[in-house]
């Protein structure tokens, strides 16, 4: 695998073509690799690797509108923070992490106070999930949720529809694995949310 450093300095748009190579960009790179290159998805690593995201089959796009939903349906009802969606993205570099997008995340309210949202959101979520698609490697998605727990995500699920399996990762604790769940108590830091898995699995 070619690893490939982009150049700190052009006045040409930074548009990617890579297959095959491992991209490390600064953050500062990442931020204009963003705006040069809106159509994408990116995400940047601790470790300040480039991901690019391509798009999921049809049925990863269904099942995560469904989850989203669910967590928007229910903050609307309560109005106790904000839910943000796929293509929303984190700024956790002056932590020591990356640029993230989980694809579903939660924030309470009063800890969004002050804070800006016409830029990569800087406050670590309370709740995050991550939907595992066919393409991806279930190992760098779990790496991916020991460094949400890392940061101080409070509660975090992993779904894995191949395996009809959840991961739930919370502070300072092992994850636990949940087979075949009907549904999901995130009561725990979301009063009164169950998430359903009806339409998962």
């Amino acid at each position: 695998m070619t690893i490939a450093a982009v150049p700190s300095v052009s006045t040409q748009p930074l548009l990617l073509d890579v297959s095959n190579t491992t991209l490390t960009v600064t953050p500062e790179q990442f931020d204009r690799l963003c705006i040069d290159n809106p159509d994408l998805r990116l995400e940047l690593t601790p470790n300040s690797e480039l991901i690019v995201m391509a798009p999921t089959f049809s049925i990863s796009g269904k099942r995560n509108l469904n989850l989203g939903s669910q967590v928007y349906i229910w903050n609307e009802q309560t109005e106790l923070g904000e839910a943000f969606d796929s293509s929303s993205g984190y700024d956790f570099t002056a932590i020591g992490g990356g640029k993230p997008s989980p694809d579903v995340s939660w924030i309470e309210k009063s800890r969004l106070e002050g804070v800006s949202l016409d830029q990569l959101c800087p406050v670590v979520p309370d709740f995050v999930i991550e939907l595992r698609s066919t393409k991806d490697n279930l190992n760098q998605l779990q790496k991916k949720m020991k460094e949400y727990q890392r940061l101080g995500v409070r509660l975090g699920l992993l779904i894995n529809p191949k395996d009809r399996q959840v991961e739930i990762y919370r502070l300072k604790q092992e994850p636990e694995l949940l087979e075949s769940p009907i549904s999901i108590d995130c009561n725990e830091v979301m009063p009164g949310f169950v998430l359903s898995m009806n339409k998962i699995f």
